[in-house]
């Protein structure tokens, strides 16, 4: 699957996070607002829900208007825009939650696709999957998802740095891309 490209018709996005987009652009809230719009998301609320794909339709037109330093600051605003469990308390159990929280922020005929109370997981947008510590100071995430790399990278590196505040991410460019048409992009986490 290529980036910007729902997996499925049909879902939608939480309002928080199609804000992020907003936020996550700045100085340039206004230029924001305006490509949400041109792809029908018009003043996003918080908590209302808009078409995944016109909401990667808006992240297509930024990465080629703006540029991809755009895509990664968006990706770190994510989780400012979204209320995340307690139990996050590590590196592991914080990538463990991008998951989670990403199928509880999409839905689909109205149902988020994480239930929460049974943990049962509604398949359709792909995952955010890590893959483990690959040594005593590095791990690795794989995304399987619709969402540019430079997003995923952002989202990651956020996460990461809660519990590793010099953590950098990269995406290893040995592994095939979304970029180039792959299913996923696989990403280096070192501190």
């Amino acid at each position: 699957m290529a980036q910007f490209k729902a997996f499925r018709p049909g879902v939608e996005v939480y309002g928080a996070v199609v804000l992020s987009v907003v936020d996550g652009m700045g100085d340039f809230k206004t230029r924001a607002e305006g490509i949400l719009a041109q792809h029908g998301i018009r003043k996003p609320q918080p908590e209302s829900w808009y078409p995944q794909q016109a909401w990667l339709d808006s992240f297509e037109t930024i990465a080629e208007k703006i540029g991809p330093r755009t895509l990664f600051a968006i990706g770190k605003k994510i989780l400012e825009a979204v209320e995340w469990p307690d139990w996050i308390n590590s590196l592991p159990t914080g990538m463990a939650a991008i998951d989670l929280n990403y199928h509880l922020r999409h839905r689909l005929n109205g149902q988020p696709m994480l239930n929460e109370r049974t943990g049962e997981m509604t398949e359709g947008i792909g995952h955010y999957e890590f893959k483990g510590m690959t040594g005593d100071n590095s791990a690795a995430m794989v995304c399987n998802n619709p969402y540019p790399s430079e997003f995923d990278r952002g989202i990651i590196t956020a996460m990461g740095r809660r519990f590793k505040p010099n953590l950098e991410v990269r995406l290893d460019t040995t592994q095939p891309t979304r970029a180039q048409g792959a299913d996923s992009c696989t990403y280096v986490i070192e501190w």
